[in-house]
């Protein structure tokens, strides 16, 4: 086992903390991007439409968070929005895996679910998750609107050609890109906000 001491520790989070404020600053330079996944969640809901989110892990756990903050209330009051996350249920989700393979996972729900109009959120710090790809595919199929949250744009080519708005969280490590994700998805969510009050 490496040893580590409090100076050495403190150079390590120092070195953390200097990629999160990277991370975080490439979010923050896509100030448009974030408008428009937020005008997308409100023009969704206030045509009877919904957002459905998706992602592995935490990614997943990603998925999840912005499906709460939607559904119920994210810093004082607004109306609830339609948000169903699509990661969450085991009895769907493994039998869609052992039918049709965990590949189409999220695709499957989006056929089942997707109604012209509504949103699917994709969650994925690689930019390439399989699954995350294939329920981009059937939304658009269905017509339903794509939002990605990635990495790095480069990697996530065949994912940002289907989306119409895609946030890059940078090309840094899966850790810093979850955070810039979930600094996005409360940015989201402010706006969300503000636009729902307007």
């Amino acid at each position: 086992m490496q040893s580590l001491d409090e100076s050495g520790a403190q150079e390590r989070l120092e070195n953390m903390a200097r990629a999160h404020d990277q991370a975080i600053a490439a979010v923050l330079s896509q100030a448009g991007s974030l408008l428009a996944v937020a005008r997308f969640i409100v023009k969704a809901a206030a045509a009877g439409g919904k957002v459905m989110t998706c992602g592995n892990g935490g990614s997943a756990a990603d998925a999840q968070h912005l499906a709460a903050e939607l559904v119920g209330r994210f810093e004082g009051s607004r109306m609830s929005l339609p948000c169903v996350a699509l990661c969450v249920d085991p009895a769907v989700i493994t039998s869609l895996a052992n039918d049709y393979g965990y590949e189409n996972v999220f695709a499957q729900q989006v056929t089942a679910l997707g109604r012209r109009g509504d949103v699917l959120i994709g969650f994925t710090t690689s930019g390439t998750s399989g699954n995350v790809v294939a329920a981009a595919r059937e939304a658009r199929r269905v017509g339903v609107g794509v939002v990605a949250l990635v990495g790095s744009a480069e990697a996530a080519e065949e994912l940002g050609a289907l989306s119409d708005v895609m946030v890059c969280g940078g090309p840094g490590s899966t850790p810093r890109i979850q955070e810039a994700h979930g600094f996005a998805l409360h940015a989201v969510c402010e706006l969300v906000s503000t636009l729902s009050t307007a």
